[in-house]
């Protein structure tokens, strides 16, 4: 079995953990900062867990020397301190992040580094991206690549229309970072809660703003041969208005610890979710402007005896599938690996990608 270092165990990390330890060809070793946030994992097959603290540079190196790789499930903020612990370890490195400049430092150490580097491998960035370029190089020309993903909950109760469904310090940042954009050709930083647009999708309204991250490595991948490329996270009408609200004009963007606390005191968290995943791309095919779209929908589930939530299923499954393909040679194992150079077949085909083809 291969030896894998999962570093994080909240609610992603467990999932994670689950389906390798699961599947009987990797033994996992769970490390966060103590024992009461290790409890959880006692006692299960393939699973051992790991006291460590992430900000000590020799014993993250410590703990990953000999592993296969490197899993990071820790916050965002953590993720450019590990990556380069896992470069100092020699050992292959993925992560979930959507914070760019944790990915543009990624990028760095990947630089003829020996062993693969493969940030951003959740859902949005991650999945969508291979999703859409998948369908990209169905192209002559391309026009229009419109990205749209979001995790709601499927019983919304309050003003925001909005449910606690993954890392509160995620959420926040990808509404106060700059958002990466092609239009007209040329890339762009534009701000988060812009652009707001409405759409109808089975018979459910919905609205789409920018927010920042999702579009991982696309926008270079694509430079100079899209004419626009845009990412927008999904949510029930009027909560882009709100959020702006408390952002903006009460300039709470200026204090996100102030509203972490606020979020985690005021909104519920649920496993009752769904994962919207909606593409659509425009552009020529044999000289006729064509529109190739992918739409998906999944629901919380159980699981091995457990619910589990839609964002636990993608954001993991699609770590797991990425890991799974590089273990078994199917991805390059040097340097940076992009999430578009994954193949939707070979991706989807996966085990732990068909995650997402049982919900299509």
């Amino acid at each position: 079995m291969k030896q894998i270092l999962l570093l994080g165990g909240g609610k992603i990390g467990e999932m994670i953990a689950a389906l390798l330890a699961g599947c009987g060809d990797y033994s996992v070793t769970v490390a966060d900062y103590s024992d009461a946030s290790l409890e959880k994992f006692s006692g299960q097959k393939n699973i051992e867990t790991k006291v460590l603290d992430f900000s000590k540079n020799d014993d993250v190196v410590a703990a990953m020397a000999g592993k296969f790789a490197a899993i990071s499930a820790a916050p965002y903020q953590l993720n450019a301190s590990l990556a380069t612990s896992a470069g100092e370890a020699g050992v292959h490195y993925l992560d979930l992040t959507e914070d760019v400049k944790s990915t543009r430092l990624v990028k760095k150490l990947a630089k003829g580094a020996k062993t693969a580097f493969i940030p951003q491998c959740g859902l949005a960035p991650g999945f969508i991206s291979i999703v859409a370029y998948s369908l990209a190089k169905r192209f002559d020309t391309l026009h229009d690549v419109c990205l749209r993903v979001g995790a709601l909950a499927q019983f919304p109760s309050n003003a925001l229309k909005y449910n606690l469904t993954w890392s509160t310090d995620g959420l926040i940042n990808e509404y106060i970072k700059p958002c990466e954009a092609v239009i007209n050709g040329k890339i762009h930083e534009v701000p988060a809660l812009g652009d707001l647009e409405h759409f109808t999708l089975d018979g459910i309204e919905y609205e789409a703003f920018n927010t920042s991250g999702g579009l991982g490595t696309l926008a270079e991948t694509l430079d100079g041969k899209v004419r626009n490329l845009n990412y927008r996270t999904v949510r029930y009408p009027g909560h882009r208005d709100m959020i702006k609200f408390l952002i903006k004009d009460l300039r709470l963007g200026e204090r996100p610890d102030l509203l972490k606390e606020i979020f985690e005191y005021a909104i519920p968290a649920t496993n009752q979710d769904v994962v919207l995943v909606y593409v659509t791309v425009t552009g020529k095919q044999g000289g006729r402007l064509m529109q190739e779209t992918y739409t998906n929908k999944i629901y919380a589930r159980e699981i091995d005896g457990k619910i589990r939530s839609g964002i636990q299923i993608t954001t993991a499954s699609g770590i797991c599938a990425v890991l799974d393909l590089l273990a078994t040679g199917k991805l390059r194992d040097n340097g940076l690996v992009r999430q578009e150079e994954i193949s939707f077949e070979d991706f989807i085909e996966n085990r732990f990608g068909a995650n997402f083809a049982a919900a299509g």
